[in-house]
């Protein structure tokens, strides 16, 4: 198994164009905001003395490509820079945000999977059938709403309508974590579900079609016994890959369901620093979600690989 693996490494190393092109990229964008980032800290009614003074200081009034070589100095040190906003290491930041963002995708990807499987199942065991039609409605309702607007409903129904929930929030302890982020959960693992229900149930159409389960039949292997024996691992082999892609995708759509849910997270973080043109913790947060999706790429394929002995990526790299 561990043979398998050697690509890593050289996964690690294709990431840091990646990332030196996020930080050029954010970097530019987070500059062509419109407004001044002295004048949102200092207010509309500041004089334009101290708007300049502040510019001098915060080093805005310089060019960018000197403001970016300082920013690249300042990350080759492990330093993401200091927050505008907040006055503190954005580093300092973006690490007390992260548990929040990573409990919520977790979450959601435990949610969605929940949901997600037995749906599938239920269509590939009778494709063309009254489940199998129920359930694709069901992928093509949820593809189509916004995530916001099922953020809302689930606040307007299980949080205002019958208080199963709260509306906001993070908790004080692990199990106050698990109840505060439910509904936030739920409305990424119903925009995330979908995707996975369809290339699941495809792959497990085509699995149950196969030679070495009609052999496990025949050997009296039925139920849930096929199902988990047979069924399962060899179809979930094609939707690792799918599962990884949305999950790098989740990032984006967690951010604006962070601020839905007045979540302590990056999303809060960075639309709170968009508003005041926070340059630092902007390129800080989109440096870190960039890497996240990095990292998810690479254990995707870990993933792929243990699943399927059949898969050597390291000699695919090679070669």
């Amino acid at each position: 198994m561990l043979h398998r693996l050697r690509f890593i490494p050289g996964r690690l190393v294709q990431s840091i164009p990646v990332a030196f092109g996020v930080t050029l990229i954010v970097f530019l964008l987070a500059h062509l905001l419109p407004g001044n980032a002295a004048v949102a800290l200092l207010g509309e009614r500041a004089t334009a003395e101290s708007v300049a003074a502040l510019t001098a200081q915060l080093g805005l009034d310089e060019p960018l490509w000197r403001q970016y070589l300082t920013f690249l100095g300042q990350l080759a040190h492990g330093n993401l820079g200091t927050s505008l906003t907040y006055q503190t290491p954005v580093a300092q930041l973006v690490l007390q945000a992260i548990p929040v963002t990573l409990s919520l995708l977790l979450y959601a990807l435990l949610i969605a999977l929940l949901i997600s499987i037995p749906l599938a199942a239920l269509a590939a065991f009778r494709p063309g059938g009254v489940r199998d039609l129920g359930v694709r409605g069901f992928t093509l309702l949820g593809q189509g709403m916004p995530q916001f607007w099922v953020g809302i409903m689930l606040i307007l129904l299980l949080g205002v309508g019958m208080r199963a929930f709260p509306v906001g929030g993070y908790g004080e302890d692990a199990a106050g974590h698990v109840y505060y982020l439910f509904l936030p959960a739920l409305t990424l693992a119903i925009a995330m579900s979908p995707t996975i229900i369809r290339s699941l149930r495809s792959s497990m159409i085509s699995v149950l079609g196969s030679e070495y389960v009609g052999t496990a039949k025949s050997k009296g292997s039925y139920g849930v016994q096929l199902f988990r024996g047979h069924v399962l691992r060899n179809a979930a082999i094609p939707t690792v890959s799918i599962v990884g892609v949305n999950l790098g995708y989740l990032v984006g759509g967690s951010l604006v369901i962070e601020r839905v849910f007045a979540l302590p997270g990056l999303g809060s973080l960075m639309i709170n620093s968009i508003f005041t043109r926070d340059f630092p913790t902007i390129q800080g947060v989109t440096l870190f979600v960039a890497l996240f999706v990095v990292v998810v790429g690479i254990l995707t394929d870990v993933v792929y690989t243990a699943l399927d002995p059949r898969v050597d990526l390291g000699r695919t790299a090679r070669a």
